[in-house]
């Protein structure tokens, strides 16, 4: 159904790619779902990154924090559609789950959202051993940390090859999470509906 090897090679792939290119999405099916999600965290990653600069003016800070909101709005829509491609993946193949089936407290979509970001910040530490005004601590401190990353890595691979396999063989029951964000929502966020209201009398 999934291949678990395939989602990690494309966040390791990509990742590299989009550093060297504009970022693409050669993709279809899930794996499109899943690199259209991997360039949401692509960006946030970078957007981050210049929020906490010091050189950065109030404006641009106010731009950037506008930009972090739409695209972590977009990582969760791109979390749900993953998992949405799953449930009609199991309609389709007219996959149920046992009776007394548990709910997994976190869903195929979300560890795929993690695999993303722990690839990118192996990609981002590993960067850090090219630099050449760095002493010998800061190198152990480094490497130290991305063996620990990799371990993660292969970790969440094996969670995520584990619930898929519970989720199809009817031992893991599965359902879209939804997030439901109100801040980005107009007639939830009581700062922008009550503004509306100032506007209009």
């Amino acid at each position: 159904m999934i291949d678990v090897s395939e989602i990690v090679q494309l966040h390791v792939s990509a990742v590299a790619d989009w550093h060297r290119e504009p970022m693409e999405n050669r993709y279809e099916g899930l794996l499109g779902l899943v690199c259209q999600q991997h360039q949401f965290n692509y960006q946030l990653w970078h957007q981050e990154d210049i929020a906490r600069s010091p050189d950065v003016s109030d404006c641009e800070i106010a731009t950037v924090k506008r930009a972090i909101d739409r695209l972590n709005q977009l990582r969760n829509d791109w979390i749900e559609r993953v998992d949405d491609w799953l449930t009609r993946y199991l309609d389709e193949h007219h996959i149920a789950p046992e009776a007394e089936a548990p709910q997994n407290s976190e869903t195929p979509g979300s560890i795929i959202d993690r695999m993303s970001i722990i690839a990118l910040r192996i990609f981002h530490l590993e960067e850090q051993l090219e630099r050449t005004d760095i002493d010998d601590a800061h190198q152990e401190k480094v490497q130290s940390r991305v063996a620990i990353c990799r371990v993660q890595q292969q970790e969440l691979a094996m969670c995520l090859e584990i619930l898929l396999n519970q989720i199809v063989a009817g031992q893991v029951r599965h359902r879209t999470y939804r997030q439901f964000k109100m801040y980005n929502d107009p007639s939830l966020n009581p700062y922008l509906y009550q503004r509306q209201t100032r506007l209009a009398s």
